[in-house]
């Protein structure tokens, strides 16, 4: 059973889910499951494989059913832990498990610095942070190709773009610079400018996300147990060395998920993984086996 809520601030109403009844006293904390820009939707699947445990999902503000009424379009990860913290407030159940993927762990690793006692456990699944990187200054040259390309052609050349940034295979080299253009038609996406250009993943509304520098002395001073997740196909790409460049910042191995950045997923967008092996891995990750 799936209820749906709405959280009403004076900067946005949050749209969350709730899976199954709220947990009695002494039950385990729920589990809150965050992307970004993925909103609730992507996480079906994954839920599905938690039939014991509450598990929480909700929209980012400005995306999905979650309403911003702050005027703004970009996207911030420390604005989104507010209103992570917010929810979990509103839950009124204490401290969750959290599993955060892609710009989600971002936010997850923000609201850890900011809301420590928010969270008892972070799986934090390959969290896109250019900063730790050897090469941040050739992946932010990268990241702007993708809007580049977006903001001249549209939504597939933009999208082709972030399929070729995301798909390389280690650092951002000559090489990688030196390909002609991604062509989206090879990716069976169409060819034609779709006239769009407030996409968050392939404009620079998220930039924010992507630029966010972990609070290392507040994550290591917070109760919360930290593990970043890498999925054992991602590792050479550019989410897979951001998550294993973040698990040294904090003095620690990523801990190998089953699959690739989507590893969690079914059916939703067409990019399934192995949500079943992967929801095994997060019940070992979280003592829950």
């Amino acid at each position: 059973m799936k209820t749906t809520h709405t959280l009403e601030t004076a900067e946005v109403d949050i749209a969350y889910d709730v899976y199954g009844p709220r947990p009695a006293a002494g039950a385990r904390p729920p589990l809150f499951m965050i992307g970004q820009p993925m909103d609730a939707s992507g996480f079906d699947t994954l839920a599905s494989y938690f039939p014991d445990r509450t598990v929480v999902t909700y929209d980012p503000r400005g995306l999905g059913r979650s309403t911003r009424k702050d005027g703004r379009v970009d996207h911030a990860p420390t604005v989104q832990a507010g209103d992570v913290h917010a929810v979990i407030e509103a839950l009124g159940v204490g401290p969750v498990e959290m599993f955060a993927s892609s710009g989600g762990a971002v936010t997850a690793l923000a609201l850890v610095a900011a809301h420590p006692g928010d969270v008892i456990t972070l799986a934090a699944h390959e969290p896109p942070l250019i900063p730790v990187l050897p090469d941040a200054a050739a992946a932010e040259r990268a990241r702007a190709g993708i809007r580049d390309a977006y903001e001249a052609r549209g939504s597939g050349a933009g999208m082709a773009a972030f399929i070729a940034m995301t798909s390389w295979r280690g650092e951002f080299t000559d090489d990688y610079f030196a390909q002609p253009p991604a062509d989206p038609a090879a990716f069976g996406m169409p060819t034609e400018d779709d006239g769009s250009r407030d996409d968050p993943l392939l404009s620079d509304r998220s930039w924010a996300v992507s630029d966010y520098r972990p609070d290392v002395d507040a994550l290591a001073a917070a109760p919360t147990r930290v593990v970043i997740a890498v999925g054992e196909e991602s590792l050479d790409t550019f989410t897979g060395r951001t998550a294993v460049a973040t698990a040294e910042l904090l003095g620690q191995q990523p801990t190998v998920f089953p699959s690739h950045h989507g590893g969690f997923l079914g059916g939703e967008f067409g990019y399934a993984g192995q949500p079943e092996a992967f929801a095994r891995e997060l019940r070992d990750v979280l003592g829950d086996s």
